[in-house]
């Protein structure tokens, strides 16, 4: 089991790898109350968030939805999207990406 330390993705949410190989990868990620990732996409990447705790406002390509624990989001390559924790706790969600999470495939507008 891997153990890494927390650090900030370039869209500014704090994330703790749990897993990375050459094909995937997994992570817990946080945001704080009132904290939100800056709007942008993946060009290669397909990611899944599951929430652990706590909710949120989650856009992907103009469409929102509010997300609390037990669900599951989609977001394909080529979609924009940010998620805000609108609640008054830490917003704790799995991010799945495949390929592996890589900074230089974030980009903003």
């Amino acid at each position: 089991m891997n153990r890494a330390e927390p650090f900030a993705t370039k869209d500014g949410s704090t994330i703790r790898e749990l897993h990375h190989t050459e094909l995937q990868s997994l992570a817990e990620a946080t945001l704080e109350p009132s904290q939100a990732t800056e709007r942008h996409y993946h060009r290669a990447t397909e990611e899944i968030y599951f929430v652990l705790k706590g909710s949120g406002d989650l856009e992907i390509d103009g469409e929102r939805r509010r997300i609390r624990p037990g669900d599951a989001a989609l977001i394909p390559p080529g979609a924009w999207h940010t998620l805000e924790n609108d609640g008054t706790s830490e917003l704790r969600f799995l991010c799945c990406c495949v390929p592996p999470y890589s900074h230089d495939d974030t980009f903003f507008e």
